[in-house]
């Protein structure tokens, strides 16, 4: 659909009589980045999956400047108004759930609960943004490289190889998902990486104490970075509860489906 400046890419799934799970992907994911948790979860919900500027098939049509995240997420509210969705549930994961807490603390209105995977509220002082700003265009410039070379595989599993992705090239599935990576376009990811960055978005974490919907924050036993980051995103967001899930690093609807699909299923569904 192309709406103003963007041509999005997107996908409906599931029962459309039921309330409606609005998915977002993380860096160098796409559309599919949820299928099989949305397999598990069946027809309990109806899904919309996009692929997020910068990924997939997702068109800009515009400038650089509509990559970020406030754009990016005017935008969103924009489609869900075009699609006649007035309130859905949102799950993100990583950069997909920095982009839904933004959503979550702007437009509460528009959501009944949030899951946030592995997501941040971005960095507190402008130093550590800066110095972030400068890692990721370092970042964007091997991906970059990366694409020249034809040799975006190596830089995927230099990626993984991360401590907070922990054990995850163990995992029996990881060449899939790696092919699912390399469906997208370096240049694309190097302008997301730059423009809807860590570094370069807003600091939420002021905004958190302002919060009132109930939020679910799911981090992996074997992420120690982001545990201690949702920790503190807990304490200061009086609507938002942890939960650590076993045997997953960062990416856990990936390495733990089934207990990814559990903890949202009974937080989704409970009462509020």
């Amino acid at each position: 659909m192309v709406r103003k400046n963007y041509q999005f890419y997107y996908s409906f799934m599931g029962n459309p009589e039921k309330t409606l799970i609005l998915f977002l992907h993380g860096f160098m994911g796409n559309i599919n980045e949820f299928d099989e948790a949305i397999k598990l979860l069946s027809d309990e919900f109806y899904y919309l999956t996009i692929d997020l500027p910068g990924h997939g098939k997702t068109q800009i049509l515009a400038g650089d400047d509509y990559y970020t995240m406030t754009n990016t997420a005017h935008a969103l509210i924009n489609l869900l108004d075009e699609l006649k969705i007035a309130k859905c549930f949102l799950v993100g994961y990583s950069m997909g759930g920095r982009l839904a807490l933004y959503l979550t603390l702007n437009f509460p209105e528009r959501f009944y609960k949030v899951v946030l995977e592995s997501a941040s509220p971005g960095l507190p002082t402008e130093a550590e943004r800066l110095e972030r700003i400068k890692l990721d265009t370092q970042i964007g410039r091997k991906v970059i490289r990366s694409f020249e070379k034809n040799d975006f595989a190596a830089f995927l599993s230099n990626w993984y190889e991360q401590p907070i992705f922990a054990c995850i090239k163990n995992h029996p599935e990881y060449d899939r998902m790696v092919k699912s990576r390399l469906q997208n376009n370096p240049q694309e990811l190097d302008k997301s990486l730059r423009f809807m960055g860590t570094g370069y978005q807003p600091s939420l974490w002021e905004k958190l104490k302002d919060n009132t919907i109930s939020i679910l924050l799911l981090v992996g036993e074997y992420d120690k970075k982001f545990i201690s980051i949702n920790t503190e995103m807990a304490k200061k967001c009086e609507f938002a509860q942890m939960k650590i899930i076993d045997d997953a690093g960062h990416n856990i609807h990936f390495e733990n489906t089934l207990a990814f699909v559990e903890n949202i299923k009974y937080f989704l569904s409970a009462a509020s």
